[in-house]
């Protein structure tokens, strides 16, 4: 389908193997570029509500339904084969991903249990001199309500594979003949499929106009800051400018008399808290003055020594020559507001107020110098960063999706010639395989929000995960049920679905509990070989 022209029966062994790790590192970073730019938009306030309710679920879940694509197009009777390959992505994906990054995001987020629950606040977070036995039990993460919402919307979205099971279980005979008995089953699959998907982007759309999904851009935003891909401004300034209108049209604040909202000041904290904490060398809870000119800089706020001063001497209320953590909020929105931005906000927000702020903390007055355009992404202004971070990540998005599409037809025929070779049937070889191209970099994803050991970054990583499965029960399968309607291709995959849907109801039922302790998550953890051995056992038993 107008992919690379290689023909994998014409290759070696060797060959074979060369093919598959490099059609599979194309993909694999195909999926990190989209990815990456679907985070990317989360950082652009007017399109983060959308991206985070419709396009990130949603293109997540674009080279596991490119593969799935591929496997049934061709010839009829080619299709009907290939199709095993397809259905072992859409299992091996599902089941992975619930299982191994599930398990891994558990090991790396753990805290010490303190009666039976997770503290968050301890220091260390996790007792050093214990035995991999012993932190099984004693270390664990809080499953939170967002998490028990996902779980039971995942277990909600299996419905088609019930509705395409009907017909699959007591049809028997040629496979033409399977597909006409399955013809309108399919389509009924496929109407409660697009339903489904329509019902879960409502509900993700609904929980950004709530700021529900608040941690994920505030997980997007510190890991970019941390990466050193964007400066503090540019990460910032465009979600405290759009939160202060809306603050001062609905009277809850003016912007330059009482300082931030509320909600900009919970967000600075949640972003600068472990920065602050970072640069805080003796740990006593204060900066002095050149750990602050070293944060700046870090972090790509190029302010010049005079003008530091002068903000520092009206936030240091007690001229102690040190600044705790909330004047640190109050420095930070300062010069966020500050920085090429001042005469533009003044004008949209109230011209002509000025006005000292209480206790001096929230004084404006002060006028920025303006800088040269630097040739850094990093040093850009803000308004700059922003129309540099929609270009990319549209880039990204495009060059991602153009990938994924050009090489699954050919990565397809790979894992068929694997199996063929290795004498495997194709569902086992995908099952295995196609997941290491396609779901990596969810993989490193989850494990990296899960290591920040809070309980909005395990909720982040974590409801990520059963996204991803909801999707695949959605859009995924979408495409299957279209390829048996239109197609006329049969479902024969009692076993594969009898896993599918045990796994996703087991884990639905792991989660609505309040804790997950280290035992638990290698129970998660060895589902995913027994669950191949689930499907060997089903097909020994009879069953297609």
């Amino acid at each position: 389908m107008g992919g690379p022209s290689i023909d994998p029966e014409d290759v070696g062994l060797t060959g074979l193997l060369w093919l598959f790790l490099s059609y599979g590192y194309v993909l694999y970073f195909a999926a990190n570029l989209i990815g990456e730019g679907s985070e990317l938009l989360l950082l652009v306030p007017s399109m983060a509500g959308l991206v985070g309710g419709v396009v990130l679920p949603l293109l997540g879940a674009v080279p596991d339904g490119a593969i799935i694509l591929f496997s049934g197009l061709g010839s009829l009777e080619q299709a009907q084969e290939t199709l095993s390959v397809g259905v072992g992505a859409l299992a091996g994906s599902t089941v992975m991903l619930l299982t191994v990054p599930w398990a891994l995001s558990v090991y790396a987020g753990r805290v010490n249990l303190t009666d039976g629950k997770p503290n968050y606040k301890a220091h260390p977070k996790l007792s050093p001199n214990k035995t991999y036995e012993e932190e099984l039990y004693t270390s664990g993460i809080t499953i939170t309500d967002e998490v028990r919402h996902a779980g039971v919307i995942m277990a909600v979205t299996t419905i088609p594979y019930f509705l395409i099971q009907v017909p699959a279980l007591f049809l028997h005979g040629p496979t033409e003949e399977v597909a006409k008995g399955e013809h309108w089953w399919a389509l009924a699959a496929l109407i409660i499929c697009l339903i489904g998907l329509l019902y879960y982007m409502k509900v993700q759309l609904k929980f950004s106009a709530e700021g529900l999904d608040k941690s994920k851009r505030i997980a997007v935003t510190k890991k970019k800051l941390e990466e050193g891909k964007l400066s503090l401004s540019g990460a910032l300034q465009p979600s405290i400018i759009s939160a202060e209108l809306r603050a001062t049209t609905t009277g809850e604040t003016s912007p330059l008399t009482s300082g931030p909202p509320p909600g900009v000041q919970k967000m600075l904290k949640e972003v600068l808290k472990d920065p602050f904490h970072a640069y805080d060398k003796d740990g006593n809870g204060m900066l002095e003055r050149n750990e602050i000119r070293v944060f700046f800089k870090d972090f790509h706020e190029n302010i010049d020594d005079t003008d530091l001063e002068q903000l520092l001497d009206k936030i240091d209320r007690d001229n102690d020559g040190v600044i705790d953590f909330e004047e640190f909020i109050a420095l930070s929105y300062k010069l966020i507001l500050s920085r090429d931005q001042k005469e533009k906000k003044l004008e949209r927000n109230v011209s002509g107020i000025t006005g000292d702020v209480v206790n001096g903390i929230w004084e404006d007055g002060d006028d920025e110098e303006d800088e040269e355009m630097p040739e850094e992404f990093t040093d850009l202004s803000p308004d700059e960063q922003q129309a540099a971070i929609k270009l990319r990540a549209f880039k990204m998005l495009a060059v991602g999706t153009l990938l994924v599409i050009y090489f699954s037809d050919p990565m397809v025929d790979v894992m068929q010639e694997i199996a063929v070779r290795a004498n495997l049937p194709p569902f086992y070889v995908s099952f295995v395989l196609a997941p290491l191209a396609s779901n990596s970099s969810e993989v490193v994803a989850s494990m990296y929000y899960a290591s920040k050991k809070t309980r909005k970054t395990i909720a982040v990583s974590l409801s990520a995960l059963e996204g991803a499965a909801s999707m695949n029960n959605t859009f995924c399968l979408s495409i299957f049920m279209c390829l048996i309607f239109f197609r006329g291709l049969a479902w024969q995959y009692t076993a594969e679905t009898i896993t599918i849907v045990v796994v996703e109801f087991i884990m639905a039922w792991m989660v609505q509990s309040e804790v997950m302790n280290g035992k638990r998550a290698a129970i998660v953890l060895a589902i995913f070989p027994l669950s191949l051995l689930l499907v060997a056992t089903l097909e020994f038993f009879g069953l297609d």
